[in-house]
């Protein structure tokens, strides 16, 4: 299953084919996939990295690393490892499920790009048990130069962490590990190891096959390509959407068939994301969200309406967080827990003018001694609610709660 990389005429970037359709556009067959993109490109590794550098792809993930580099650090080591990493552990996000549902080829097709591009000896895929059944069948319809094993993320937040990837595949725990040994240097067995994330092999695949040129047609300079947004929330038509890097807020709702009530802030990037304002005119980039504190993170779009408060939002997720520890340091142990009780008689409206500096005093107490970044994640995520919500914080603060319906929003599925 191989071609030229000029074999196949580029698709365009924008109509009805464009960047909305591209990654979720239904080939779930084989044979669809072929006929849509034909066989993998017959690209030697160096090439690879070459191609996937010029194109400027980053992680899908969340944390918007460098493809490359991930790819040249591990190509560096010998006898390494690839990882298509789907567990999604994200509850607000389904963009992972709905690629691995839509595109499963495409995925598998970018898996054994990476993996020659790093030379890996062998190659995994980590998803849903969910996605599993999908995967598994693809897998079946391949005859792949590299064989691939399946392996279930059990659900949990800290699963999908990358160093937890690793030890789950290896038959451990799935929690993150030694935050002082990189995977790309000592993962897998002791051997060097590639976690990419599933969007992201599907973008390499794509990009083997069209070129960097054509990748760059759409998204911003800075962050060039496309993006599976997940929106969620009093919007027409949640679901997930592929949307060029340096959207407007404005044409993500649109895309979701509109806002079903007016709106006064979104939270962006996840639960360890930040709330952004309704504007119109913020762009989902990360030069566009920085203002914010904000990032694009996995593609994460929760409108929140303006009826409802968003401290009691808020509080939901991090009572959720502070379940989902890992329980292996003491900020997840005792800092979370400590920290969703504080916050949560905040969104209660307990009358303690001590509230917030408890809880500036909590997070500054767990922020960077974590074994990983749940910690800091969940305080990023506090932090940008009491500067979002600063008039709700002050009537939390005397004991009313101006939102109209203070308990009906929910965040994702955290209520």
């Amino acid at each position: 299953m191989t071609a030229a990389l000029d074999t196949f005429v580029p698709p365009p970037r924008t109509g009805p084919d464009g960047p909305h359709r591209l990654l979720l556009a239904g080939a779930t067959t084989l044979d669809d996939h072929v006929r849509r993109h034909g066989g993998i490109p017959n690209t030697e590794a160096r090439r690879i990295r070459s191609v996937v550098a010029e194109s400027g792809l980053t992680g899908r993930g969340g944390a918007g690393f460098p493809t490359h580099r991930k790819l040249e650090a591990v190509a560096s080591g010998r006898r390494a490892v690839a990882i298509g990493n789907g567990a999604e552990s994200e509850p607000a996000s389904d963009k992972d499920r709905a690629l691995l549902s839509h595109a499963p080829h495409l995925v598998l097709d970018g898996l054994q790009l990476a993996a020659r591009a790093v030379d890996a000896r062998e190659a995994h895929v980590y998803v849903s048990s969910e996605s599993a059944v999908t995967v598994r069948a693809a897998l079946a319809a391949r005859r792949d130069p590299l064989p691939v094993t399946v392996h279930i993320a059990p659900d949990a937040f800290v699963a999908g962490e990358e160093s937890a990837v690793v030890s789950a595949v290896g038959g451990g725990p799935a929690i993150p590990q030694d935050k002082g040994v990189r995977v790309v240097e000592r993962g897998l067995y002791g051997r060097p190891t590639l976690v990419q994330n599933v969007e992201t092999l599907a973008h390499l695949a794509l990009i083997m096959r069209y070129g960097a040129d054509w990748f760059r047609r759409t998204g911003t300079v800075d962050e060039p390509g496309t993006f599976l947004a997940t929106l969620t929330g009093p919007v027409r038509t949640p679901g997930v959407y592929e949307m060029p890097y340096g959207i407007r807020i404005a044409d993500v709702i649109a895309a979701a068939g509109g806002a079903t009530e007016p709106l006064q802030a979104l939270l962006i990037g996840g639960y360890h994301g930040a709330w952004v304002p309704a504007r119109p005119d913020v762009e989902i980039s990360r030069a566009g969200l920085a203002p914010y504190g904000a990032a694009p993170g996995a593609g994460i779009v929760v409108p929140l309406a303006a009826r409802s408060c968003g401290l009691v939002a808020t509080a939901r997720v991090v009572a959720y967080l502070s379940g989902q520890r890992a329980g292996q340091c003491g900020p997840c142990v005792n800092g979370l827990p400590r920290i969703a009780d504080t916050f949560t008689a905040l969104a209660q409206c307990r009358a303690r003018p001590d509230l917030v500096s408890q809880v500036d005093r909590l997070g500054r107490l767990v922020v960077g001694r974590g074994a990983c970044k749940h910690p800091d994640g969940t305080v990023r995520l506090i932090r940008s609610s009491l500067r979002m919500f600063a008039p709700e914080v002050s009537a939390h603060l005397a004991g009313w709660c101006t939102a109209t319906a203070p308990t009906t929003q929910t965040v994702g599925s955290a209520a």
